[in-house]
C-alpha cells in the first residue's frame, strides 16, 4: 500500500522529539526545513501572534533573507490587523501575485522588499484561536498554488498548533513547579543567562556550595563576574560565541576560589529561545573535583583487573600494539551471560576468578608473561616466542582442556565452555590489528562443534572482507528499501485449509540478485542494522495483513523478530502503533522468536510477552527443540504457538528418535493448550505422521515455498479454501 503524498514529511514532524516536548521553535525549524525540501519554495517563515500588540513576530525563517540579513535579523514585528482578521475568519490566504492582492495589502512593502511574488499564508490556530502564521513564499511566479500544497501547509500548521498546545499544557503543569523546586535543591549548579544582556537571571543554591559566592552577588550581574569567565577569558568567549550560534558546548576546567582553594568543574552550556524570541543560555555545572582526583589515581594505578588480578585491556593493548611477531591467543566463555542470569553475578565472578587462575597457572608453567582479562568474559595471552605452528596448537589444546574442567559453584559442578582463537602476528596484514583478527577467528570458533578452537588464516580474512562488503551494501539497502517480503502459507491439518502466512524477507541486491536471509541476517545482527530491517519487515507485514483483511482474507501473519529487536525496549510501542494504524484484528499478528533468544533476559521477556498478549498479539517460539526452554518457562510465558524445528521433521521417516521427540513435543503442547506448527514439511509421509499425531498446522515445500504477494493471492485462490 503506497503512502499518501507527503506522508513521510508529516510523520517526521508528528514523531519528532521537539513536537512531543512542545518545543515550538525546534518544531518550526524542522517544519520549515522539510517544506523547503519537498516543495518548490524560496522561503518559509513561522510567525507567532503577540496578543498584547496584535503583531506578528518571527519565530523562525529558512533560509536567511537576502540583502545581508541573517536568519535572526528579520524586520520589525508586522502590524497587519486586516491580514490578521482575514486569517481569523479564513483558514488561509493563497495568492499568486501577493503584491497587488487586497487581502495582503498591509504586507506589500515586505513582499516588494524581498521580491516575494507568490505567498501562501496559513493560520496556526488552537480551538479557532489564532496563534500564528505559517508563510510559504516564492520569489518567482510558480503558478497557482496547488490543492496538495495547500493541504500540506494546512496539516503542517495543525502540527505547529498542536506543538503550541503541548507547550501551553506543560507551562501550566504543576510538574514545572516541582522541577524548579528540585533544581533549587540539586547538587549540580543550574544557571540561566540572558544572552543579549549577558546578565544572570537565575542560579540555584548549589552555586554557593561550590564557589562560596552568595547568590545575591550573582543574580543580575553579568556572567563576566563568574570565576570561569574571569580565569579563562579567551576560552569562555569562544564558548559563548558557539552558544549564541546555537551550538551546545561542554568543557572541564580547574578553577580557583576566592579563598585560594582550587576545584574542578564540568560545564555544559546550551542555548534556548523563549516564546518571544529572546535567547537564553542554560548553564549546568558539576563540581567533579573528587571524581577527577579519583580518576587520576585510577589512571596511575589501574593496569590490572580488580576481580582477577590479571592485566587489563588497556595495558595489554599497549603491549600488543608494539608486537611484530609471536602468537596472540584469545579466549571467550560461551554462554557466560546465560550462566550469569541463571546463577547470579556473584557466582559468575567466581567462575571468572577460577578461569583466570587456570589461565595464569598455564601461563606461569609455559613462561608466558602477558596475560590479561580484556572483556567481561574474554581473556588474552601473548606468546612472544616464535614457536612452530604444531607447538602452538599443542599449547592451545592443553589450555583448552584445562579451562573446560568442571568448576565447583556451591554444591554444583559447572563446565566452562571456552572458545579459543590463535593468531600468528607476523603473518597478518598490516591493515588488520591482531586483536581484530583474533575476534574474527573467535566468531568461527564459537560456532564449531566439539573443540571450539580456530586458527586465524587468510580464508577467514577473505570471508570477513566479503561480509564487510555485505555490511556496506546492507546499509545502502536499508536506505534504498531494496527488500521485499515473500509469504509461505501455513496449513491447518485438521481443516485442510490455509490459515496463515509467514513473512520472509528477500534482498534485491543490485549486483548479486535476490539474496535469502542466510546471506545477510547474521551480519545485520552483528552490525545492529537488524533493528531497522526488523522494523521495516514488521510494518510491511502489518500493511499487507491490513490489505488481506480488507479483502476478507481471514489468515494470520507470522513475523520473525530478532533478539536485538525483541529486547530493544521499543518493540511494544512499535507494535501498538502498527496495530492502531492498520486496524489489525486481534490475534491476527503473531511474532516469532527463537527459544534461545527468548531466554536472553527472562524477566524482561516475560513482561513484554504479557504486554503484547494484552494487545492481542500472539507469540510463537520458533525452532522449538533446539534451544534451552523448560516447562517452567513455557508455562510462564503467554505463548500462542510452538514451531517444531525442521531438523526433526526432515528425519521423521528415517529416525525413530525424531519421531519420539516430535510426539513428545506434540503431547507437551497439547497439555499446555498451545498451538503447534511443524516447519519444513516436504513429503506426504511427514504430513500423515503429523496429522495422525494431532499436530495442528504445518508449513513447507509440500505446500509451497515462500512466494511473492501476488503469487500468494493466486495460491490462495487456487487452493479455494479460505476465499
Amino acid at each position: 500500500m503506497k503512502k499518501p503524498r507527503y506522508q513521510n514529511l508529516l510523520e517526521q514532524i508528528v514523531n519528532s522529539e521537539a513536537k512531543q516536548c512542545g518545543d515550538f521553535f525546534a518544531t518550526a525549524k524542522l517544519a520549515t526545513e522539510l517544506l523547503l525540501e519537498h516543495l518548490e519554495l524560496s522561503r518559509v517563515v513561522v510567525y507567532g501572534l503577540n496578543e498584547k500588540t496584535n503583531n506578528l513576530e518571527q519565530v523562525y525563517i529558512q533560509p536567511a533573507l537576502a540583502f545581508g540579513c541573517d536568519i535572526q535579523s528579520r524586520p520589525q514585528p508586522l502590524s497587519s490587523p486586516i491580514f490578521i482578521e482575514e486569517l481569523r475568519v479564513n483558514r488561509y490566504v493563497a495568492s499568486d501575485d501577493c503584491v497587488v492582492d487586497d487581502r495582503l495589502i498591509e504586507l506589500s512593502s515586505y513582499y516588494q522588499r524581498y521580491q516575494v511574488k507568490a505567498a501562501l499564508e496559513v493560520a496556526i490556530r488552537i480551538n479557532g484561536h489564532l496563534e500564528g502564521v505559517l508563510s510559504l513564499e516564492r520569489d518567482s511566479n510558480g503558478g497557482e498554488w496547488q490543492e496538495p500544497e495547500v493541504q500540506l501547509a494546512s496539516q503542517v500548521a495543525d502540527q505547529l498548533a498542536l506543538t503550541l498546545a503541548t507547550k501551553y499544557a506543560y507551562d501550566n503543569d504543576e510538574r514545572l513547579k516541582l522541577f524548579l523546586s528540585a533544581t533549587d535543591q540539586s547538587d549540580q549548579i543550574f544557571m540561566v543567562v540572558d544572552l543579549e544582556s549577558t546578565r544572570v537571571e537565575y542560579v540555584n543554591e548549589a552555586h554557593f556550595a561550590s564557589t562560596k559566592i552568595p547568590n545575591d552577588k550573582i543574580i543580575g550581574k553579568t556572567i563576566y563576574e563568574l570565576d570561569f569567565f574571569k580565569q579563562f577569558a579567551k576560552k569562555s568567549e569562544r564558548i559563548l560565541a558557539k552558544v549564541r550560534a546555537g551550538e551546545s558546548s561542554e568543557a572541564e576546567f580547574k578553577l580557583i576560589r576566592r579563598d585560594g582553594s582550587d576545584y574542578w568543574t564540568k560545564l555544559s552550556i546550551k542555548r534556548f529561545v523563549s516564546d518571544r524570541g529572546n535567547h537564553f543560555a542554560l548553564i549546568n555545572a558539576v563540581d567533579c573535583t573528587a571524581q577527577y582526583l579519583h580518576q587520576s589515581e585510577l589512571e596511575r594505578l589501574a593496569w590490572r583487573c580488580g576481580l582477577t588480578g590479571l592485566y587489563n585491556r588497556t595495558h595489554f593493548s599497549r603491549v600488543l600494539d608494539k608486537a611484530t611477531d609471536g602468537h596472540l591467543i584469545l579466549i571467550d566463555l560461551r554462554g557466560f551471560k546465560r550462566f550469569n542470569d541463571t546463577y547470579g553475578h556473584a557466582n559468575g565472578d567466581l567462575m571468572l576468578i577460577e578461569v583466570a587462575r587456570r589461565i595464569k597457572h598455564f601461563a606461569d608453567v609455559n613462561h608466558i608473561k602477558e596475560i590479561a582479562r580484556i572483556g567481561s568474559d574474554e581473556f588474552a595471552l601473548l606468546i612472544n616466542d616464535s614457536l612452530e605452528a604444531i607447538l602452538i596448537n599443542e599449547l592451545v589444546e592443553r589450555l583448552y582442556r584445562q579451562i573446560e574442567i568442571p568448576v565447583n559453584i556451591g554444591t554444583e559442578q559447572v563446565e566452562p565452555k571456552p572458545a579459543v582463537a590463535t593468531v600468528n602476528i607476523a603473518s597478518i596484514e598490516q591493515l588488520f590489528p591482531a586483536l581484530t583478527c583474533a575476534d574474527i577467528a573467535l566468531q568461527y570458533a564459537k560456532n564449531k562443534q566439539g573443540n571450539a578452537i580456530q586458527v586465524f588464516n587468510s580464508a577467514l580474512l577473505n570471508t570477513f572482507k566479503d561480509n564487510a562488503e555485505i555490511e556496506r551494501d546492507l546499509a545502502m539497502a536499508v536506505k534504498c528499501r531494496q527488500f521485499e517480503l515473500y509469504y509461505q502459507p501455513l496449513k491447518d491439518l485438521k481443516k485442510q485449509a490455509y490459515i496463515g502466512a509467514e513473512a520472509l524477507i528477500r534482498w534485491h541486491h543490485p549486483k548479486k540478485g535476490v539474496l535469502y536471509p542466510g546471506a545477510f541476517i547474521d551480519i545485520a545482527e552483528q552490525t545492529g542494522l537488524i533493528t531497522d530491517i526488523g522494523a521495516w519487515v514488521l510494518e510491511a507485514a502489518c500493511k499487507q495483513l491490513n490489505v488481506w483483511q480488507h479483502r476478507q482474507i481471514d489468515i494470520s501473519m507470522h513475523v520473525n523478530v530478532s533478539a536485538r529487536q525483541f529486547f530493544s525496549g521499543s518493540l511494544f510501542e512499535h507494535v501498538w502503533e502498527l496495530i492502531s494504524r492498520y486496524h489489525l484484528k486481534p490475534h491476527s499478528l503473531i511474532l516469532e522468536i527463537t527459544e534461545t533468544e527468548l531466554m536472553g533476559d527472562i524477566r524482561f521477556a516475560t513482561t513484554l510477552c504479557k504486554e503484547l498478549a494484552e494487545l492481542g498479539v500472539g507469540l510463537a517460539i520458533d525452532d522449538f527443540g533446539t534451544g534451552y526452554s523448560s516447562m517452567r518457562y513455557l508455562k510462564q510465558f503467554p505463548i500462542t504457538k510452538l514451531k517444531i524445528d525442521r531438523s526433526f521433521i526432515s528425519d521423521l521417516s528415517v529416525s525413530h528418535e525424531s519421531r519420539e521427540i516430535v510426539s513428545a513435543i506434540i503431547a507437551m503442547a497439547s497439555a499446555l493448550n498451545i498451538s503447534l506448527t511443524a516447519e519444513g514439511v516436504e513429503t506426504e509421509e511427514q504430513e500423515l505422521f503429523l496429522a495422525n499425531n494431532a499436530c495442528h498446522q504445518a508449513q513447507g515445500f509440500l505446500y509451497s515455498p515462500a512466494i511473492r504477494e501476488a503469487e500468494f493471492g493466486d495460491f490462495l485462490e487456487s487452493s479455494a479454501v479460505i476465499l
